[in-house]
């Protein structure tokens, strides 16, 4: 069986490739500036997944899940808003923390994150729910740990415990999100051997480098450019 290929799309947004030739997304928000042209119009996608509703991670999901025709995996709250937006009213693509589906293969857990998920229109905020991260299982077994965006919290060590990652995605880039310092931590607390870091280097206020948690960590910090493929 092949093995696990994983793209930076810029930003939080990632490509997976799985052993079983599925094409994940997560958090497809491809305007960033950092995503490379060439992969703004994907070719295809088997399946979606959302870690909070900030625009920064969920805008274009609707374009894309009506495009591909494919599910949207996310929050109940966020799930249940984005069907009233054109998505169909599917709740086995609504879950919340602690649940696991299994979608096109792959087995997807939602996992707590302490951070913040809303949208604003000319009335306000609107309330997303909660943010969440996810553990994917693989079809080979390969686990991945996607922390979407939150700080460092103990209970890290449950998701190591629980869940086993193989390798974790963590964002860096501070201010809104955990920095190097807590990444650092958080890296101790999940007991990977590889971390792919992620949420730096987009905007100037997102000023954590991969260079700075290498200096703090004994763990490899696999940093791809931009549209690079890794191959894990």
């Amino acid at each position: 069986m092949p093995g696990v290929s994983v793209t930076w799309l810029g930003h939080a947004a990632f490509r997976v490739d799985t052993p079983g030739g599925k094409r994940l997304c997560i958090d497809p928000w491809l305007d960033n500036p950092k995503c490379p042209e060439a992969e703004k119009e994907p070719e295809r996608i088997d399946l979606i997944a959302l870690t909070h509703g900030h625009d920064d991670h969920s805008d274009g999901t609707l374009e894309l899940a009506q495009r591909f025709g494919c599910p949207v995996i996310a929050q109940v709250e966020l799930r249940g808003w984005l069907a009233t937006r054109g998505l169909p009213e599917e709740m086995s693509e609504a879950m919340n923390k602690g649940g696991t589906i299994e979608v096109a293969g792959v087995k997807l857990t939602m996992t707590h994150a302490n951070h913040s998920s809303s949208l604003f229109d000319e009335r306000g905020p609107i309330y997303l729910g909660e943010s969440t991260g996810y553990v994917l299982e693989l079809e080979n077994g390969f686990k991945l740990y996607f922390a979407g965006d939150t700080n460092v919290f103990g209970d890290m060590e449950l998701i190591a415990r629980i869940y086993e990652p193989d390798v974790a995605v963590l964002p860096i880039g501070d201010h809104f999100t955990m920095g190097p310092r807590e990444a650092a931590v958080a890296l101790e607390l999940l007991g990977v051997q590889r971390c792919i870091a992620s949420h730096y280097g987009t905007f100037p206020l997102l000023s954590g480098t991969p260079e700075e948690l290498r200096g703090l960590t004994q763990v490899e910090i696999l940093a791809p450019d931009p549209g690079e493929t890794i191959e894990l």
